[in-house]
């Protein structure tokens, strides 16, 4: 499966639970591409397990925030926690996003995560996947003040 994620953006992947777990396992950490396809890049996988706490989910984003994967997927890793703690894992992923940096999410509530993203990728009826852009809920308030 080929997929072309924006640097230095964070994306969640949207659609039906069973297409996301399709996406996300078909990614393999030691394939990962420069845009031109020549040059291999570092790939890094963030996960945990439900019964994990929200402190050793937040060290492994610091952890990818500090370390040399161009692309970090982000493999539901905040399954478990409470809304609250959600929101601190998917916040922080924001800091991980950087120049040269991709990061893809798959949460158990995409759209709690797509509040933290750039722009998502959803999947389609004929499971494909398109790059949609998410508006800031700034450019909502400026279309609701007009």
């Amino acid at each position: 499966m080929g997929l072309r994620l924006p640097l230095g953006q964070v994306t969640v992947l949207m659609g039906a639970e069973r297409a996301r777990r399709h996406v996300m396992g078909a990614l393999d950490e030691g394939t990962g591409r420069c845009a031109g396809g020549h040059g291999s890049v570092g790939v890094q996988r963030l996960s945990s397990s439900r019964d994990e706490g929200v402190a050793p989910r937040l060290a492994s984003v610091a952890e990818a925030r500090d370390g040399r994967a161009a692309i970090v997927l982000v493999d539901r890793l905040t399954d478990g926690l409470s809304a609250a703690d959600r929101r601190s894992v998917l916040s922080a992923l924001r800091g991980v996003a950087g120049p040269g940096r991709a990061v893809l999410v798959d949460d158990a509530d995409p759209v709690a995560a797509l509040s933290f993203a750039d722009g998502a990728l959803r999947s389609g009826a004929d499971g494909g996947l398109s790059l949609e852009p998410v508006e800031g809920p700034g450019s909502a308030l400026d279309y609701l003040a007009s």
